[in-house]
């Protein structure tokens, strides 16, 4: 077991999967010389040479149809988006060409293909660079849709993304890329579409994912603790496609819900989730589905407006509070 940065853990499973596949490539802005914006791809380089580590011009609608003309010729391309706000520029390749290009063709072509990158707020990057677009690509059908909250999750996700036969929206976050995590040594990958409990509980289950199970649903956790009351923190990993079966057997047993999650309340992903256990799970609630989540405005640039406008521990702590009735 090493104990590796979100950054390295990324970085070891691209290295590996072009290792191990000649038909692996990664392909971005600043990927190659500069190392990467946020150097997850150091070293990349030097290892394998420019025809397999392309730097490109600022053009994501450009590189991102490449890439999936790459995949539709064999390749298996990893395309890296300095942040998800600028595949805002990319989007009709991903979500008219990637996504419905085997549909489209009967099948005659699969899109192996990758888009990674920072997605969400950081710190003080403003309203055009602090958006969660989970949501957004979730809702697209062809898109499976990918995210981790450490170091371990982030490696073995990757992997698996890499050698997904169907492209992949792999979202990561500037704000964890220095977290260090134990991560197991050897060969392993994580499956799409299967999540883990992070911290077992008995009296609430909260639901999060990606930076937000690190930086509140477990703080959360803990001073709910100190309180007597005991949460669950569930991850599901995969946005698309979701382990509904993890979610239900957790709601089953503390019969409170409450969803964390850094996109806007309308139309994000804690409304699907909050509809499937509504549907499955209903009876077995004992109160309503909280969702906790930013408020619905751009984000500011100013630290204080940023911190008001996003989720925090202490709305977490409020929301399992109201489901209890204490």
């Amino acid at each position: 077991m090493a104990n590796l940065s979100i950054r390295d853990a990324l970085n070891q499973a691209m290295t590996e999967e072009m290792a191990r596949d000649p038909m692996v490539f990664l392909m971005g802005e600043e990927v190659g010389a500069y190392n990467g914006a946020y150097k997850v791809s150091k070293g990349m380089l030097a290892q394998f040479g420019p025809q397999r580590v392309y730097d490109t011009p600022i053009t994501e609608g450009g590189f991102a149809g490449l890439g999936i003309g790459a995949a539709m010729t064999g390749l298996r391309p990893i395309i890296e988006m300095m942040t998800f706000n600028f595949a805002l520029q990319a989007i009709d390749q991903i979500v008219n060409n990637a996504a419905k290009m085997h549909l489209m063709s009967g099948g005659q072509f699969c899109i192996p293909i990758v888009f990674r990158g920072p997605n969400g707020a950081a710190h003080m990057l403003a309203a055009q660079h602090s958006q969660s677009f989970e949501s957004f690509y979730a809702q697209v059908p062809g898109l499976k849709v990918v995210t981790y909250s450490d170091a371990k999750d982030a490696k073995g996700l990757l992997k698996t993304a890499i050698r997904d036969d169907d492209p992949v929206i792999f979202l990561e976050s500037e704000m964890t890329y220095g977290q260090q995590g134990d991560v197991p040594d050897g060969e392993y990958t994580i499956p799409l579409g299967v999540g883990e409990v992070k911290r077992p509980g008995t009296d609430v289950t909260i639901i999060a994912w990606s930076k937000l199970v690190g930086q509140l649903a477990l703080p959360a956790a803990e001073e709910l603790a100190k309180m007597g009351i005991q949460a669950e923190v569930v991850d599901p990993r995969t946005i698309k496609p979701l382990d509904e079966e993890l979610i239900f057997d957790s709601v089953r047993k503390t019969n409170r819900v409450v969803i964390v999650e850094e996109n806007f309340k309308f139309c994000g992903v804690g409304s699907e989730i909050s509809e499937r256990i509504y549907n499955r799970c209903f009876d077995d609630l004992d109160a309503p589905v909280e969702r906790v989540t930013s408020h619905d405005v751009p984000m500011p640039y100013a630290h204080s407006l940023e911190s008001a406008v996003l989720p925090n521990v202490g709305r977490v702590i409020e929301a399992v509070k109201k489901v209890l009735y204490v």
